[in-house]
């Protein structure tokens, strides 16, 4: 989906971002570089020689760098590492010092540890209220329900059954779905598609509709205590937000009064034909006002911090004995 044409922000003054080419000689600057880092992250699924991107960088850190793998989708490494057990994976956790995953709780966090992992931490997403925040509304996103969400094909019978199917349910309802890959998919006549919906706009979309959809990828949803960013983005923004219903979701947002829960597009269905403008008003403020007090990103850091720093305090510890 082209996303180096649709970069959220320019390149910030507070770190260095690069690029590389996928080729034989990026990998290998790469894991040069690793070599002169305290801290080495190999995130999941680079997409380019992902295994020798990872020999290369446990080969190149340093002896007294921390190195740490951070699984951005825990439910499909854990499912390829089941079904694999000659995976490279296997047996670099041995040498890995720490895997921080985006979520899981504690299902990924036993299943890590039974492979082999020293530690796992879940970090889970949260939000960054500069970026997302309560806007004006805009003519352009007005609608009863609204999702969105590139076309997965993890994810696309889960869009039918829980968006498509109730859009089909209440045709006096308008329904606008967001996000890339969606041109050639057949959609009731009153779903409106928007195709790619920049970040910049975000905010105005979730605060436009009366409520918003999250719908959760097959292996997030099975798993469990994985909420998308996009669930900390709309309460951000101040928005009624409907989720599929996935286990540990009371844990982020509390079920009828911050966020409504779906079990199936049924569900979807009879909330939006009974929410009242004025009771979608008041899940979205209760919504914000939790994410700011408990989910901001400034707390995860302080989470992924801590952690960082515990690891160099033993380091030091076991040098000093």
């Amino acid at each position: 989906y082209d996303r180096q044409k649709n970069r959220d922000i320019e390149a910030p003054d507070w770190c260095t971002v690069v690029v590389y080419e996928a080729t034989q000689h990026a990998l290998m600057q790469v894991a040069a570089r690793a070599a002169s880092a305290d801290i080495v992250v190999k995130a999941s699924g680079v997409g380019f020689e992902d295994e020798a991107l990872l020999r290369a960088v446990l080969d190149h850190a340093r002896s007294d760098a921390l190195v740490v793998f951070w699984d951005v989708d825990a439910p499909a490494t854990l499912a390829q590492l089941r079904d694999e057990p000659d995976h490279p994976l296997h047996g670099a956790l041995q040498e890995i010092d720490l895997v921080l995953t985006y979520g899981g709780g504690d299902p990924v966090v036993w299943a890590y540890r039974a492979m082999g992992a020293n530690e796992c931490v879940p970090i889970y997403n949260a939000l960054d209220p500069q970026t997302h925040h309560p806007v004006a509304s805009n003519a352009r996103f007005a609608c009863d329900l609204a999702f969105l969400g590139n076309r997965l094909p993890d994810r696309e019978a889960r869009v039918e059954a829980f968006f498509l199917d109730p859009a089909s349910q209440l045709p006096k309802q308008r329904f606008l779905l967001g996000g890339s890959g969606w041109g050639d998919k057949p959609l009731p006549a009153n779903v409106g598609w928007l195709g790619h919906v920049g970040t910049r706009d975000h905010n105005a979309f979730n605060v436009t509709p009366k409520a918003v959809l999250n719908i959760s990828r097959d292996s997030m949803a099975v798993n469990g205590f994985s909420p998308a960013t996009r669930v900390f983005e709309a309460a951000g923004a101040g928005a009624c937000l409907i989720t599929d219903a996935w286990l540990g979701v009371e844990l982020f947002l509390k079920p009828d009064e911050e966020i409504l829960v779906a079990r199936d597009g049924g569900d979807v269905a009879e909330i939006m034909r009974s929410l009242t403008s004025s009771r979608a008003k008041a899940i979205g403020q209760a919504a914000l006002c939790r994410v700011l007090a408990d989910h901001t990103y400034a707390l995860r850091a302080d989470v992924a911090d801590a952690v960082f720093k515990r690891h160099f305090e033993q380091g030091t510890v076991e040098a000093a004995e």
